[in-house]
């Protein structure tokens, strides 16, 4: 007999056999008993692993899902691009542009390589008088303007449309085109008796239309007072004609091929307006019964109603202009500009948060009903001026640019996307010119703690050769997104 076991060719006897047989019983029977007290173990041990903490763990898959996991994607889509605004003021640029569509192509073309996505054509400055084509408004023909140490006007000669010109040129290269429109003036008395222009002036039955000044305690309307601090001449925004008209000239706006409409102005006249009889009587059916001691006591006696009324007259005009714009043209983006110190506009009777905002919370002027007349929900953008000086670029307060725009956030309460920014030729530090760093800066500040950019105005970008300063801090941007 022959056994695998062992090598082969090696016999072995009948009783080496035997012996074998009998190490093999034994062999068999102390490895099942020990297989038994194996597989007890283990079930205890499974009973212990259910029971622990982590429950939720779970149990050891013997076929696990063959799918492999997903890898990432090693060319991601790059994120999406915030836009970049500048703005055009009519009276600071209307020597370069007023005459001269070359102009105009020029510093568009300019405005796009140094890496801005939209700009914003004031039509409407201070006097009133527009540069679009309407059958409500007066053409502005003239503006005073500083020419080296001189003052005087500047007089526009063309006939074509100043709009349309930024329209075909912008929209040609790829840039989007926004009306800027200053929405409650009528007219200004220049300085050095250089003279007077605006409707309010050439018509003497729309005196009533311009503001009533609380001036100590004596009511003067704006039309008779003299102070430099009034020269622009300022309409009632409480007046009902004042607004229709002022949404006559809206609708003729929107018959444009624009991308935009920003409101610009569209307020008060501060905390001294208007205090006309209208504006008394719409107050008083606001309140729901007579005011006493107008208008001295006013502000000591209805001061947080006074403030409400005003955010509330402003937010209705807002919701009457959305409407009219929209209404000519659905697709024309309808937004406002603003200046960012919240903590101090309520003298310009604007509530420009998120209805959502607790301002009352935060300011001791405000009250429950200020707080129903934000107006953020109501736009489709928002332009933030976060004017601070050239050396208070980051920061998270007031007065620095970075914070103004974090600030904003949290105000707008997510209801509109805004974009903010500096005006580069305010005079805190930026008029001395060489501040390029810092408007590299504030691109950075700014367009990272907001929906986008914007910067004020082209005449200064123009003055001071900030363009490459532009084009670095928006390319820096762009590089961050990849």
């Amino acid at each position: 007999m022959t056994n695998n076991y062992f090598h082969k060719g090696g016999g072995i006897s009948g009783a080496d056999s035997f012996v074998i047989f009998l190490f093999h019983v034994f062999l068999e029977m102390f490895f099942s008993r020990i297989l038994k007290h194996s597989l007890v173990f283990l079930a205890a041990s499974a009973v212990f692993v259910s029971c622990s903490k982590d429950d939720d763990v779970p149990p050891w898959n013997p076929n696990p899902d063959p799918t492999p996991s997903p890898t990432p994607d090693p060319d991601p889509e790059p994120l999406a691009e915030k836009p970049r605004f500048m703005w055009i003021d009519a009276p600071a640029n209307f020597p370069r542009f007023a005459d001269s569509k070359e102009n105009i192509a020029t510093d568009l073309k300019k405005a796009l390589d140094s890496g801005i996505t939209d700009v914003v054509v004031d039509i409407r400055p201070y006097t009133g008088d527009i540069l679009i084509n309407s059958s409500v408004g007066e053409p502005m023909v003239r503006i005073d303007v500083w020419d080296g140490p001189n003052y005087r006007f500047h007089n526009r000669t063309a006939t074509w449309d100043y709009l349309q010109a930024f329209i075909d040129e912008g929209h040609k290269l790829g840039l989007k085109v926004h009306a800027g429109f200053n929405t409650f003036v009528g007219g200004c008395k220049y300085y050095y008796g250089l003279g007077e222009d605006g409707l309010v002036f050439r018509d003497s039955s729309k005196k009533d239309w311009v503001t009533v000044l609380n001036l100590d305690g004596s009511l003067v309307n704006a039309m008779d007072c003299n102070d430099d601090a009034y020269c622009t001449k300022f309409l009632n925004p409480s007046n009902d004609d004042v607004q229709n008209y002022l949404l006559s000239l809206l609708r003729d706006l929107a018959k444009y091929d624009l991308d935009g409409i920003f409101l610009d102005r569209c307020r008060y006249d501060g905390i001294a307006a208007d205090f006309s009889q209208v504006s008394k009587t719409k107050f008083e059916a606001y309140l729901g019964y007579s005011v006493t001691g107008f208008p001295n006591s006013m502000l000591n006696t209805y001061e947080k109603q006074w403030y409400a009324f005003h955010a509330k007259t402003i937010h209705d005009f807002i919701v009457r202009a959305h409407d009219a714009i929209k209404k000519v043209n659905a697709n024309i983006q309808f937004g406002v500009y603003v200046g960012a110190w919240y903590s101090e506009y309520y003298y310009y009777g604007v509530n420009w948060a998120s209805p959502r905002y607790n301002a009352a919370a935060n300011y001791s002027w405000a009250s429950t009903e200020w707080n129903k007349y934000g107006y953020a929900d109501h736009l489709d953008f928002l332009l933030l001026g976060a004017y601070a000086g050239a050396d208070n670029i980051y920061g998270s307060s007031e007065w620095t640019c970075q914070g103004f725009c974090q600030l904003a956030k949290t105000k707008l309460c997510g209801d509109v996307k805004f974009a903010g920014g500096p005006d580069v030729g305010n005079g805190t530090g930026w008029t001395e010119g060489g501040r390029g760093a810092a408007v590299t800066q504030s691109i950075d500040a700014c367009i990272n703690a907001a929906d986008g950019y914007f910067i004020f105005d082209m005449v200064h970008v123009r003055q001071y050769n900030y363009w490459n300063a532009i084009k670095t801090g928006v390319n820096k941007y762009q590089a961050s997104l990849k």
